[in-house]
């Protein structure tokens, strides 16, 4: 077995690799010998069929077989002896003569190898880059007050019900005659919200009611969603099918929900008691608030707009061509050549960055940490369960779905990646220079979208 290669030029090689009888011919037969005491052939007892008749039908597919093997063995062993820093995979060259499997003994495979470019990172105070934030106007921060007050508000009695209050009552099971059921069902303390009465004529029934009074009330019309009716009449949805459709309600209480009011009381809901003593104050906090929650978005158009200053000062050099090739052969059948080269631009953009940052970890010789993992991974957690309204986690339960979710090697890979992107990007900020720019809402809108 001969491995070589020759460079065509800085981004593209030939690997060669000559493959004699004598490094394929033991391991042929012995596959042969084992296919001869397995081979169940029509005509002879399993094991017994002629030698001549195996060796015909199997030796040039196991000839085929174990050199594509030694083959394939022998480049990964060369790549990774020679420290070839290759794109992509090596590729059947378009120069590669055809194979006569069936009379040669000795064979020359040809393959064409991308090269990545070699660069130096080169960065200081110099190189500048903006950093957007969001400035907070009153056009932002009035809706952001609103939610909150619509959160913090409460039910409140009110004399007569619109189609925004919350009934609470006494519901009592009828017959379709609208007399009390025999052992029918009662619940005491039902609570009915009226905007989400699903039916018109159901919903005038309550629109307009007092306390005493009493209606009668057809729960599948109401709540069709049988979810919904069981909660309405405490019960579980598996025993909906044994309750009669109509229901008397008597009406005890009738609630407005009204908004928390920009005060003291709602000042130490927010922030803790004390914390804030004026409107002056709470607006302060309102806008850190907001400016922390965009502060995500800041960070992503950041990460952009260095992607591209870096690209666009290095300049990498790619093998086009190649790289063309390569993605068309990975993807056969799905995508046509006419299509990667029009996806092209992006793919070449994203290898850059790719590059850019591993060379950024080479050089600062970054790693990854059992601890850092971990901690991503909570972090990971954390952000999942607050999207499902699920926070204040115990700390067990976080490090036992942590761990549970770094045994996945997909998924540990991808946390091991966001690690390095990280520390790549803090290196990022602290060699180059900030140009920190305080922008509108709608302004920094539309750079994201653009």
């Amino acid at each position: 077995m001969n491995v070589t290669h020759q460079n065509i030029d800085d981004l593209n090689a030939v690997l060669t690799v000559k493959v004699a009888q004598d490094d394929y011919k033991q391991k042929v037969d012995q596959s042969l010998k084992d296919i001869h005491r397995k081979a169940v052939v029509k005509g002879f007892r399993p094991g017994k069929a002629p030698v001549s008749l195996i060796y015909k039908k199997y030796r040039v597919p196991t000839i085929i077989e174990e050199v594509n093997k030694l083959v394939s063995e022998s480049i990964s062993h060369y790549i990774y002896d020679n420290k070839l820093n290759i794109l992509g995979e090596p590729l059947p060259s378009e120069s590669q003569d055809t194979i006569d499997w069936d009379t040669q003994v000795d064979f020359e495979f040809r393959f064409d190898m991308g090269l990545a470019p070699t660069f130096e990172i080169e960065l200081s105070k110099r190189d500048k880059v903006p950093y957007y934030t969001v400035k907070v106007d009153k056009k932002m921060r009035e809706p952001y007050i609103e939610n909150i007050c619509n959160r913090y508000g409460s039910y409140q009695d009110t004399e007569k019900a619109d189609d925004n209050s919350l009934l609470k009552a006494t519901l009592t099971e009828l017959n379709p005659d609208e007399s009390p059921r025999e052992n029918g069902i009662s619940v005491e303390g039902a609570s009915i919200s009226i905007m989400l009465v699903a039916d018109e004529g159901e919903k005038a029934k309550m629109i307009g009611a007092i306390p005493g009074d009493v209606f009668v009330i057809d729960t599948p019309k109401a709540f069709p969603n049988e979810v919904d009716r069981a909660a309405l009449l405490k019960t579980s949805k598996d025993k909906l099918s044994g309750i009669l459709p109509l229901f008397q309600a008597t009406v005890t209480e009738v609630k407005q929900y009204v908004k928390a009011e920009v005060n003291q009381e709602l000042f130490d809901k927010l922030f803790g008691e004390g914390a804030v003593n004026s409107e002056e104050e709470f607006i302060q906090k309102v806008d850190e608030n907001i400016k922390s929650n965009l502060r995500g978005d800041s960070e992503r158009k950041f990460f952009m707009d260095v992607r591209d200053k870096l690209i666009d000062k290095f300049k990498i050099n790619l093998p086009k061509e190649f790289l063309i090739r390569w993605l068309v052969a990975i993807n056969e059948g799905k995508f046509t050549r006419e299509q990667v080269e029009k996806d092209y631009p992006g793919f070449e953009k994203d290898l850059m960055w790719q590059l850019i940052r591993d060379k950024i970890i080479l050089d600062q010789e970054y790693k990854v940490q059992e601890d850092e993992l971990t901690n991503m991974a909570k972090g990971y957690i954390i952000s999942q369960m607050l999207q499902y309204g699920m926070g204040q986690l115990p700390d067990e339960f976080i490090e036992k779905y942590a761990n549970d979710l770094l045994t996945k090697k997909e998924e540990k890979k991808r946390m091991s990646e966001r690690v390095l992107e990280n520390k790549v990007m803090a290196w990022i900020k602290e060699t180059i220079k900030l140009d920190e720019k305080e922008v509108d809402f709608e302004k920094f809108n539309s750079m994201m979208n653009a």
